[in-house]
């Protein structure tokens, strides 16, 4: 059997989304064939619709990135407090499918359940053998959150409102020597009017974190449908994805955008610019802005694509940007994000089907330009008859005019004409 090769990917966010796809195809091209590619589901197992979450993950990588994904079945490991528990044997089951996957994935959820559920039982040795023998992790959101020294307890701080403290985490960075805290959705901008970059944190909250951090101790923020690839058999780390990834320690930061690579040893021992602007990166080098980083970006590309097919009385146009829009949404019915974008999404599509059932009635065609020709000759007839002061005749004209829904106005410039609405 060959060697697999070792490799620990950080994604920040859009980890099941067409972003990813790439990364994953990827990665499981290193591996042998067929791929033994397991989905570790705990972070989400304490959530009601962990199965659907699980299946979600399954049909992702079977219909996208062309892998048979297993689901570990470990949604739960430790008893219930009404006693209920798993068997044995489905733990060791569980345990027994991470020891043989090649590839293992895990995504959303909470970091303090999973590491709760991880605790005492083989499964951090697990991931720290294949890190070690050989094997790829994928560990996005929740689940790279663990990844570190400490671990940011999201739904705690930022859902319940308890002060920020740092959590245990599982410290597999130290098995390749870092000694460092992950925390994805660094970029986030979900908030709008309030800061929730840094994982839903803040600036606030995470400057009080990190002053209870030991002096050798820093944060990697991995940006949403970003990823840290740290190949651990050639000692290089590479930023893939849409965005950046950043070291950070307090005021100082250095930051690679996607497509960078660099030595394992900076992520050992990093060096960071002094004062660096936030949100800008360090290094000099400029993030191209990448597109549909995000199904609300696809929905905002073909709204704009269909207010401009409509404003030209392009039918073509405005059909093409509503399947647009509709593909978009299949293809980003995967991710689990928990936010309110798909409704968003669908909500607009539906707007944009209103609108061409409408223009299916009324035409595409300015009305105006349909009746201008016969509008311009009765008005023509109408003057006439003005100046010859027939304004009986002048009023029949007016009259009928109104009648079809056609308002005439006599200003000091002249006459003009508007439709009026139809009831």
């Amino acid at each position: 059997m060959n060697s697999l090769p070792r490799i620990l990917t950080i994604m920040g966010s859009g980890e099941t989304a067409p972003t990813m796809v790439g990364t994953h195809r990827r990665l499981t091209s290193l591996l042998p064939q067929p791929v033994r590619a397991v989905v570790l589901d705990t972070p989400y197992g304490f959530q009601e619709n962990a199965n659907e979450l699980a299946s979600r993950a399954v049909d992702y990588f079977k219909t996208s990135v062309n892998v048979d994904l297993r689901v570990a079945g470990l949604a739960r490991i430790k008893p219930r407090t009404d006693g209920e528990a798993p068997t044995s044997a489905q733990i060791e089951k569980g345990l027994r499918a991470v020891k043989d996957a090649s590839y293992l994935f895990a995504g959303p959820g909470s970091p303090t359940y999973s590491i709760q559920q991880w605790s005492d039982t083989p499964l951090r040795s697990l991931l720290a053998d294949k890190l070690h023998r050989g094997g790829i992790i994928t560990f996005a959101s929740a689940a790279a959150l663990t990844l570190g020294t400490r671990t940011v307890p999201v739904y705690e701080i930022y859902k319940v409102g308890t002060d920020p403290y740092w959590y245990d985490g599982l410290a597999l960075l130290r098995e390749f020597g870092v000694n460092a805290s992950v925390i994805p959705h660094f970029d986030n901008a979900e908030g709008g009017s309030h800061d929730t970059r840094f994982c839903y944190l803040g600036e606030r909250r995470l400057r009080m974190l990190e002053s209870k951090m030991s002096s050798d101790e820093f944060v990697i923020g991995v940006d949403e449908h970003t990823g840290l690839l740290i190949n651990l058999d050639d000692e290089r780390a590479e930023v893939v994805g849409n965005s950046t990834v950043t070291l950070r320690k307090g005021d100082r930061q250095v930051v690679y955008a996607t497509g960078e690579s660099f030595a394992l040893d900076i992520l050992r021992s990093p060096e960071f610019a002094a004062s660096a602007p936030r949100g800008r990166v360090a290094k000099g080098t400029e993030v191209s802005p990448a597109a549909d980083t995000s199904l609300i970006d696809s929905v905002e590309a073909c709204r704009a694509a269909f207010d401009r097919a409509i404003e030209h009385g392009d039918a073509d146009g405005a059909i093409e940007a509503v399947l647009t829009l509709e593909s978009s949404i299949r293809a980003w019915s995967a991710d689990t994000l928990q936010s309110d974008e798909r409704d968003r999404a669908i909500a607009t599509l539906r707007s944009m089907i209103s609108r061409l059932g409408e223009i299916a009635t009324t035409g595409l065609r300015d009305p105006r330009s349909v009746v201008a020709p016969y509008v311009d000759g009765m008005l023509a007839i109408r003057k006439i008859v003005r100046a010859e002061k027939r304004f009986d005749l002048s009023d029949i004209v007016r009259d009928h005019l109104l009648a079809a829904g056609v308002e005439v106005r006599d200003t000091k410039d002249g006459v003009e004409w508007v439709l009026r609405p139809q009831t």
